[in-house]
């Protein structure tokens, strides 16, 4: 049976996370598809208490909710801030290259998600070449699957992509900005799962606690403090550069 686009499967967080004063208008997302292979509860409650202490209700997605089904309905929960602490990758199973694909924890299946794996919006994907070679493979979302399988908009939101590659090139920004997202933030290069959590956590408090910095600010800031990852070399970047002079209140008022 092919998929029907118009069919709903809204997915409930794991946890939530209120502050004393919850503004209504204030919700971010901590989407960890991590939490299968790296978990680390201490990113979680740090994460969280830094969005609280800023009057933000936290949704926490531990990662087998992280299916196909959740990211095609993610814009329609009004988050105004997304973490997707995801695996991500630029080369599909096959070996051959793709813009960028999220991973989701669903095994994947040549049954499933039959339109839009004729039309490239999901991909096979894989953890590692030896899992490939046992023929264990997941779905990942491309950015075509944004743009066109994603339900509703994005209103005003900046999306944090913890994951490894995910501004290797600017195909899945480009996305989640057409999708309504005022700013991507990401990785050049492959990231450890320790380096980008102590660096999103950084950028939280320079850019959102911090009211003043701009986003260039507080990127600058967390480089100063943490640097390149270590391993991959990587370097935590934003698109577009435009969001550079705004601070987290002018981007998320925008609208």
């Amino acid at each position: 049976m092919l998929h029907s686009p118009s069919e709903q499967t809204l997915i409930n967080p794991t946890l939530q996370f209120k502050p004393d004063n919850p503004n209504p208008q204030l919700k971010a997302a901590i989407v960890d598809h991590l939490s299968l292979t790296f978990p680390n509860q201490t990113f979680t409650e740090t994460a969280a208490n830094i969005l609280n202490q800023a009057g933000y209700t936290v949704d926490y997605y531990s990662g087998e909710k992280v299916t196909v089904e959740f990211y095609r309905n993610l814009p329609t929960h009004g988050y105004k801030i997304i973490f997707l602490r995801v695996h991500s990758t630029a080369t599909r199973v096959g070996g051959t290259e793709c813009p960028i694909a999220l991973f989701t924890s669903e095994r994947f299946s040549q049954t499933k998600y039959v339109d839009e794996q004729l039309t490239d919006q999901v991909v096979g994907t894989a953890y590692s070449m030896e899992e490939k070679e046992k023929g264990i493979a997941y779905f990942g979302i491309s950015p075509l699957f944004v743009t066109q399988s994603m339900n509703g908009r994005f209103q005003n939101t900046v999306v944090i992509m913890m994951g490894c590659e995910g501004l290797t090139n600017t195909k899945m920004a480009e996305a989640f900005v057409e999708k309504g997202a005022k700013v991507y933030i990401s990785w050049n290069l492959e990231v450890s799962a320790s380096h980008t959590d102590t660096a999103t956590t950084r950028l939280l408090q320079h850019f959102l606690i911090e009211k003043q910095n701009t986003l260039k600010k507080a990127v600058t800031e967390t480089f100063k403090e943490i640097g390149f990852d270590p391993t991959y070399k990587s370097l935590l970047i934003y698109y577009p550069l435009k969001a550079g002079e705004q601070t987290m209140e002018s981007i998320i008022g925008e609208g």
